[in-house]
């Protein structure tokens, strides 16, 4: 019996009739999605460095499903991406590759609007659990870092929702360790423009001159370090400094000594996968793919193995 019903389901497959919601389309390939609206957030400031990366991957899928993709920038700013999330739930697309910045509390209702519609809604950078497991058989799924395992940071956003976990695993993490930690918010000013920061940590390491180690948890922040650390009169090894996400500027603070550990979280795949995703969804019905992008730690001893790839915009 077992046998009928599963030759059945692939008999209403083959001759294109509709199951879990989709229609039959022509094979998987380039261009397999065109005609599909998506709004897509990349997240920061449009230039921002890890924002770029992350458009980049983005673009890059869209030219290869034909995708039509509307890309909308935030600067970082929860309240400003769930204004932007109500309006393009308003202009009705077919799919929204949000960041989860925000959080649950905030975007659910927002999200739940959107799948009434018949909209497909996805996440990237940061998860958004109760939408996720709410939403999973329609399409919403997660491309980005575990946060809160990754964490190693001090200098963070403990305010924004889930966001704040991966600055919650570095405070947990170091402070098990039996260090001394003090916490510092990143506000919305240096959020958006990260050379606002430069007093932060220039007034920070004169009032410690004891620190040790200093974790940025902000990708474009990382990249500034170097110029951190020269205003404030800091030497190359002289503090040790952690951060996250590649770009050009990071790796010349790593190679020139500035930088000493980055996890790369892979960003382009944030672009890239979820326009995957929502397409995928919308022409096959797949669910929603959970996907961890991992992070890689680059030193100043394995910097050169991805320096091309970072100055390429893909790492």
């Amino acid at each position: 019996m077992r046998k009928l019903v599963v030759v059945a389901a692939l008999g209403l497959l083959i001759t294109g009739m509709s199951i879990a919601g989709a229609q039959t389309k022509a094979p998987v390939g380039q261009q397999f999605c065109k005609g599909v609206n998506i709004t897509f957030f990349p997240g920061g400031p449009e230039g921002g460095p890890f924002a770029s990366t992350v458009y980049r991957g983005a673009k890059a899928a869209q030219d290869l499903t034909g995708a039509s993709v509307t890309y909308v920038w935030s600067n970082w700013i929860p309240s400003t991406m769930v204004a932007q999330f109500k309006n393009a739930v308003a202009r009705q697309p077919d799919g929204i590759a949000v960041m989860g910045h925000p959080g649950d509390a905030a975007l659910d209702p927002l999200i739940a609007d959107a799948e009434k519609a018949g909209i497909i809604v996805t996440s990237q950078n940061t998860t958004l659990p109760k939408a996720e497991a709410e939403y999973k058989a329609a399409g919403f799924g997660y491309v980005g870092q575990e946060l809160y395992q990754s964490g190693v940071m001090v200098w963070g956003l403990l305010s924004q929702g889930t966001r704040g976990q991966r600055t919650a695993g570095a405070v947990d993490t170091l402070k098990k360790m039996g260090m001394q930690v003090d916490y510092i918010e990143i506000s919305d000013a240096v959020n958006s423009d990260p050379s606002q920061g430069t007093s932060v940590i220039g007034g920070y390491i004169a009032a410690h001159p004891d620190v040790k180690l200093i974790v940025v948890d902000h990708g474009a922040l990382t990249a500034t370090i170097p110029t951190y650390l020269q205003a404030a009169g800091v030497k190359p090894g002289q503090i040790t400094m952690a951060g996250f996400d590649m770009t050009p500027a990071t790796v010349s603070g790593i190679k020139d000594g500035y930088i000493s550990v980055v996890l790369d979280q892979q960003p382009w795949l944030q672009g890239f996968l979820p326009i995957m995703q929502i397409c995928l969804s919308k022409q096959y019905g797949f669910s929603g793919l959970h996907i961890d992008t991992g992070g890689a730690l680059v030193t100043k001893d394995n910097i050169d193995k991805i320096a091309s790839l970072v100055d390429q915009g893909i790492r």
